[in-house]
């Protein structure tokens, strides 16, 4: 009786952690973009991340081999990540180029971009500071993609090195 007992335990503890671990792949690309885009010293510019049945792939470029195993070590780490496919390119950043810009002007730019994005404009997203290029976000939205969103939009304006993020997202539960 004892061992039917811990056997339905054991059973029954595994099944709620394999439940818990399931998350929906769109929704784990959009922790893994968010994670990869606010790791200090990863530039996820011209990085992509596609996940098919929690299996990640990431693909693009990063400037050099430590970015890559970052990338990939950062990846795994995100709740619902079975394996990383890591397809990533090493190009040295000696062959980007990098537009120098006050960060006044970058903050202006990146509030612009927002107010301009139906997904981030009425989001609870903004722009907290910009400091020597490193744009800090912050504000609660009810929404992880517009939160991935937000991240994506600073990071591609011109000038903005990095992009940190104090974002709360307090998704509805269900």
């Amino acid at each position: 009786m004892k061992i039917g007992t811990t056997f339905l335990l054991v059973l029954t503890l595994t099944g709620s952690a394999a439940l818990a671990a399931e998350r929906p792949d769109a929704w784990v690309t959009l922790k893994t973009k968010i994670s990869l885009m606010t790791t200090d010293n990863l530039s996820t510019k011209d990085l992509n991340v596609d996940t098919v049945k929690g299996v990640v792939t990431l693909h693009g470029m990063v400037a050099t081999q430590e970015q890559k195993q970052r990338a990939e070590e950062v990846s795994l780490k995100v709740d619902g990540v079975k394996s990383v496919k890591n397809l990533l390119q090493v190009v040295p950043e000696s062959r980007r180029d990098i537009v120098e810009r006050s960060d006044a002007d970058i903050k202006t730019n990146v509030e612009a971009a927002f107010k301009a994005n139906h997904r981030i404009a009425d989001s609870g997203i903004e722009v907290a500071s910009v400091n020597k290029g490193v744009v800090l976000l912050s504000g609660t939205t009810k929404s992880l993609e517009a939160h991935a969103e937000s991240v994506g939009v600073a990071y591609a304006v011109k000038g903005v090195r990095r992009v940190s993020s104090e974002v709360v997202v307090d998704e509805p539960s269900n």
